[in-house]
């Protein structure tokens, strides 16, 4: 065998082994992004143990922000005359929604299931476009569809809870 071939083997192979590690490496900082940008709400939704809950009835919003009315429903929680929350597709001026207070604020977040998955929405989308890049870069189809079937699964759910 001619030693040209055996180098042009060698080649495409660190070639190869360079695509796949650089598009896995790509693949999990999306992911690890998603993970990021959602724990910082779903931390509050979801580990609820010790924490104020209750109820706000929206009756101001502002660009980025509505506010309201906070009634406690756990014990050790206090009532508020007015608590924020995010402004976003999910509240409504004149709704009551069920929320959780974030510890030494008077900023609340959705809580129950609408909560949790909106929460996790940012995953959503980081599994839509990690899907994009193994299915390209690693050119695994299977796994591609299924990272893009978990993220339209979850967007659609918090679309329908929401």
């Amino acid at each position: 065998m001619p030693s040209a071939v055996v180098s042009s083997q060698g080649a495409v192979a660190a070639l190869r082994f360079g695509r796949v590690a650089a598009m896995g490496t790509v693949a999990v900082l999306i992911l690890i992004a998603g993970v990021w940008a959602s724990w910082g709400t779903a931390h509050h939704v979801m580990l609820t143990k010790g924490r104020e809950s209750g109820t706000i009835k929206v009756t101001r919003c502002g660009a980025d922000t509505c506010s309201g009315p906070y009634t406690p429903v756990s014990e050790g929680s206090r009532a508020r005359e007015s608590v924020v929350i995010d402004k976003s597709v999910a509240v409504r001026k004149g709704q009551t929604y069920t929320v959780v207070v974030k510890p030494g604020s008077d900023d609340v977040v959705r809580s129950g299931p609408a909560g949790v998955l909106y929460a996790w929405v940012p995953m959503g989308g980081a599994l839509l476009l990690a899907s994009v890049v193994v299915a390209g870069g690693l050119r695994r189809s299977r796994l591609a569809w299924v990272l893009a079937g978990s993220g339209v699964a979850l967007l659609t759910a918090a679309f329908v809870t929401v």
